[in-house]
């Protein structure tokens, strides 16, 4: 097997512009997520109402999903980039306005704050069609022999963007109030929607255009349960990402408990993504294709003994290591994740089967900030994160337990016969 070139898909032009498309759209959207965590957060001080959105988000975002991952499938994927992009910017462009001193003066609280949970909703509507074809379009800028490679460089891309996001999002409250950070998410939407022109359209694949939607859905939904390591893979990640959802109620441990105002939950935020960052750093480094199964394991079992570890704290820095190590262990599970997937998806139907991975994997994100507010309005924020964090360790035990395919899962043969291919 030839030495592993860490940097092969860099090497690329148009995925260079790719991941500073994706670099630009994840760093607003990070910063924008925390801001109106805050502001919801400080014109409530309700936990619940932080779950409300993730509610927001989950219901167009689940229920879209599979219809979207169809729509991907049949169209040319750098002009659905840019024209979720476009709609992006409309949602950034009124949380700014929603946000701003007139409105604040002249709205009643509960209107602001409907009209906040309305274009969340219309972003869980778009970020159905967002993940698909970002998926489907990764593998059409680079070669199959360094889909691998090109997975990795390309979450990187996603979690620096979220740290960074989250620390500047953060910090800039206090700097320039909440805003102007929005308006800055703005300017840097638009920025992205410009640069994604230089990437050049690209061919569709999809053999079967105009297939009746039925049959399509149904198409991509038997593949991936038909898939044994690709279901045991998302349905993994689904219940840990489901329980383990503390990035909901960082603001309830900043503003409550730990006490380290908006700098500090910027920190807190930043601390996750960091972690992360350095674990899929060095898979560029380390591959992941032998015993892939266990380190999958392994990590999300980690993962969730620092989530307890975060619960329990109620010192700063420990909180910051307990969420740093969460970030480093997640980051190798969303590697393996999106390698999995890349190798075992034919080009012919990205779309759909990233869309069960959205209703899988994405959608409890926002079911699982549910779940943590709830929870957190019930039996108390300390509580509800030790919970989540019990909740991941035992799905992890389970799974190694009853599912041997997801346990002996290896890749290295995947690896090495996409890398004989030109």
């Amino acid at each position: 097997m030839p030495k592993q070139d860490p940097y092969a898909a860099l090497r690329i032009r148009e995925f260079n512009i790719f991941l500073f498309v994706r670099f630009l759209l994840v760093f607003g959207w990070s910063m924008q997520f925390i801001v109106i965590e805050w502001q919801v957060y400080s014109i409530t001080k309700n936990p619940l109402s932080l779950g409300i959105i993730g509610l927001m988000e989950i219901i167009p975002a689940f229920s879209m999903a599979l219809f979207a991952g169809h729509i991907v499938d049949q169209k040319e994927k750098r002009n659905l980039l840019a024209l979720c992009t476009a709609a992006f910017s409309l949602i950034s462009l009124g949380l700014y306005l929603l946000t701003s001193e007139t409105i604040i003066a002249d709205w009643h609280t509960n209107s602001v704050l409907y009209c906040i949970y309305g274009l969340v909703f219309f972003g869980g509507f778009l970020r159905s069609f967002f993940g698909p074809t970002i998926f489907s379009l990764v593998a059409l800028l680079v070669p199959k022999k360094i889909y691998h490679n090109a997975a990795t460089w390309s979450t990187s891309t996603w979690k620096t963007a979220s740290v960074t996001g989250a620390l500047f999002g953060g910090f800039l409250i206090g700097l320039i109030d909440v805003d102007n950070t929005l308006l800055l998410v703005f300017i840097l939407v638009i920025l992205s929607l410009l640069c994604t022109f230089f990437i050049k359209r690209k061919p569709i694949l999809n053999k079967k255009i105009g297939e009746p939607v039925t049959e399509s859905l149904k198409a991509g939904v038997k593949f991936v349960f038909q898939n044994k390591a690709i279901l045991g893979a998302l349905t993994l990640d689904m219940i840990a990402v489901l329980f383990g959802g503390t990035v909901a109620i960082l603001s309830v441990f900043a503003q409550d408990i730990l006490k380290v105002g908006p700098e500090g939950f910027g920190l807190l935020n930043a601390s996750i993504s960091i972690g992360s960052i350095v674990t899929m750093l060095l898979t560029t480094y380390i591959p992941i294709n032998k015993n892939t199964g266990k380190k999958m394991l392994i990590s999300v079992f980690v993962f969730g003994l620092s989530i307890i570890a975060f619960g329990l704290s109620n010192i700063f820095w420990v909180s910051l290591l307990a969420l740093f190590v969460s970030g480093a262990a997640d980051g190798i599970s969303m590697v393996i994740r999106q390698t999995i997937l890349q190798l075992k998806t034919p080009d012919d139907m990205r779309g759909r089967v990233s869309s069960v991975n959205s209703m899988f994997v994405g959608s409890s994100n926002e079911l699982g900030a549910f779940e943590s507010g709830l929870a957190a309005k019930l039996i108390g924020p300390v509580a509800a994160v030790v919970f989540g964090g019990t909740m991941t360790i035992v799905t992890v035990i389970t799974t190694a337990a009853v599912s041997p395919t997801v346990r002996n899962l290896d890749l290295t043969q995947d690896i090495e016969e996409n890398e004989k291919e030109v």
